[in-house]
């Protein structure tokens, strides 16, 4: 599977976003999944980037979030884009009957149902804090967030390896 460059929370800063972007496909990102509150269609051009192909621009997938007041909006923009809308809820099928399952996070019933089916990942933003826990069989992943954070960062998974790099946008930690 890909190298999964996650990012979360940009809440309209498209500079901040596009940085961010960057950094993952210097890291190596096959696919980009923003986790929601976007709120700007900037930020949505900001999303876009080349792939390891120049002609070819990396696949996006976003999913909404509760700051996102115009969903409907957002989500014309973006798919006249290009992008995989997979609002409320996006899910990647993995190699080995594994699922990733990506949400904003603010959908308690939601983030519980993924937790209950046993999922390999699950990916939200929301709290604008960078975490990587498991539960059960579960990997609960948040790449943080590029607005009202202590540290604005990002996160790229490679499902293969089970291995997750957080990114700020000055570096690795």
């Amino acid at each position: 599977m890909p190298k999964i460059g996650l990012l979360a929370d940009s809440h309209g800063q498209a500079a901040r976003t596009r940085r961010a972007v960057e950094l993952l496909a210097q890291a190596g990102a096959d696919i980009l999944i923003h986790l929601g509150d976007a709120c700007a269609e900037s930020v949505l051009d900001a999303l876009l980037t080349a792939g390891p192909d120049p002609r070819t621009p990396l696949p996006i997938h976003v999913v909404f979030g509760n700051m996102d007041t115009d969903t409907p909006q957002l989500t014309r923009y973006a798919a006249a884009l290009g992008f995989h809308v997979n609002h409320p809820v996006g899910r990647l099928d993995l190699p080995a009957d594994r699922r990733l399952v990506f949400m904003h996070g603010h959908d308690p019933v939601a983030m519980g149902q993924a937790l209950a089916d046993g999922v390999a990942y699950l990916c939200h933003g929301h709290t604008h804090r960078a975490t990587d826990q498991r539960r059960d069989r579960t990997r609960i992943i948040n790449p943080g967030a590029l607005f009202r954070a202590p540290v604005y960062s990002v996160a790229m998974l490679d499902t293969d390896a089970d291995d997750l790099r957080f990114y700020q946008l000055d570096g690795c930690w």
